[in-house]
């Protein structure tokens, strides 16, 4: 992976964000780091400003205070789209009659990015190939992505997201609405896409079940950055206490 646009090991830099919608105060003062390699958490309760901070990183949002860095570059200069992969909310509510396969909806990563739509090249083909086989859809490859199932198509949202080769990978919300066992088949895969593919992983959630033996970074929001360092301090942490009283913490660390 070419990092020569970021020579340190910071991929994310966030500093004194705050954001409103209206009179109505969203995020507050938030600083904080993604470094490379992290497989980072940012956990809160609804409410608490996840997804708008995600979409400020990404440019979705305009902050109302503060800066943001992205691999090295001041986040409005920064025009690297393509090393950054983002899986929203709710990307899997798909018409189960949608005519798109498999291999199209991953395509389409390649497709938006040219002033007219075309065919895939031959290199882009094997980029999709291989964006399937990480996530283990390539034998679905020409099926219709609305024939699969909930967490079928959120790997397959997973590959069009990787496949341009990006550094970081923002999830939001991924397995709304998916059996815990396909959850936990879903976070071995990014862990094996952090470890042995070296994208840095960033999964944006209300459930702090998910804090599981894959997570090694934990972000607690709630407007403003309430905790922020390793998974093994954070289960230990007043702050957890004190935030997520009522809340249950499954920690799988093996």
């Amino acid at each position: 992976m070419d990092l020569t646009a970021n020579d340190s090991k910071t991929f994310i830099d966030v500093k004194d964000i705050s954001f409103n919608y209206g009179p109505v105060k969203v995020l507050q003062d938030v600083t904080f780091s993604i470094q490379q390699g992290d497989f980072l958490a940012i956990i809160g309760p609804n409410g608490s400003g996840k997804t708008t901070l995600i979409k400020i990183i990404l440019g979705l949002l305009k902050s109302s205070k503060g800066k943001i860095r992205i691999l090295g570059k001041p986040a409005e200069e920064f025009d690297d789209w393509h090393k950054i992969g983002y899986v929203p909310q709710q990307v899997t509510h798909i018409d189960p009659f949608f005519p798109a396969s498999v291999r199209e909806v991953v395509a389409m990563e390649f497709l938006a990015k040219k002033k007219l739509p075309m065919l895939a090249k031959r290199e882009e083909e094997l980029y999709i190939e291989k964006a399937l086989k990480q996530v283990g859809m390539e034998y679905f490859k020409n099926w219709r992505i609305g024939s699969l199932s909930g967490g079928q198509q959120q790997r397959v949202f997973i590959a069009r997201a990787i496949v341009n080769n990006p550094h970081i990978l923002f999830l939001d919300e991924p397995t709304t609405g998916v059996d815990s066992e396909t959850q936990e088949h879903f976070y071995d895969m990014l862990d094996t896409l952090n470890k042995k593919e070296g994208i840095t992983i960033v999964l944006i959630t209300h459930d702090t079940g998910i804090v599981n033996k894959h997570v090694n970074q934990v972000a607690c929001l709630n407007q403003q950055l309430v905790y922020h360092g390793t998974h093994a301090e954070f289960c230990t942490s007043g702050t957890f206490k004190d935030m997520l009283s009522g809340h249950h913490l499954i920690s799988h660390r093996h």
